[in-house]
């Protein structure tokens, strides 16, 4: 099949160019449903590579936590934490903006500090006191630690 040509000199304003366009794409001998087989079976290949992949992933995935849990619990609870933290100031500034209801909180603050100041800290016997029970409670949380 020889090459196609053709001549545009339709507009005589234009220099007429010859313009050569080659239909012929294909190696000599090798047919397009040769091509098309090719193409077909190497997107089998893929497709076998994703499905082979796709059966073998739930094994590395139980794989990887396996090796990788104390991380991904530990990154897990941090951003489990930081999403909490973020929902409670929310949750507080949204109460802040309630009228009357943020001086009311800070007065029930104030009460409570002066009451603490008065009840654990303006003695030294309440002291005392306060010591002991931190020192109760840091035990049970702790356990008893030996003292050399």
């Amino acid at each position: 099949m020889e090459p196609e040509m053709q001549q545009y000199t339709d507009a005589p304003e234009y220099k007429a160019e010859k313009i050569t366009v080659d239909m012929e794409t294909k190696t000599p001998g090798e047919t397009f449903s040769e091509v098309k087989d090719e193409a077909n079976d190497q997107i089998k290949q893929v497709g076998e590579k994703i499905s082979v992949f796709l059966a073998d992933l739930p094994d590395y995935l139980t794989e990887f936590f396996g090796q990788y849990k104390r991380p991904i619990v530990t990154i897990g609870l941090i951003f489990t934490a930081i999403i909490a933290v973020k929902l409670l100031l929310a949750i507080l500034d949204a109460i802040n903006d309630i009228p009357l209801l943020s001086p009311l909180f800070e007065l029930v603050g104030m009460s409570y500090t002066a009451w603490f100041v008065y009840r654990y800290l303006w003695k030294a016997e309440n002291r005392r006191e306060l010591s002991t029970d931190l020192n109760s409670m840091k035990e049970q949380v702790l356990g008893r630690i030996n003292e050399v």
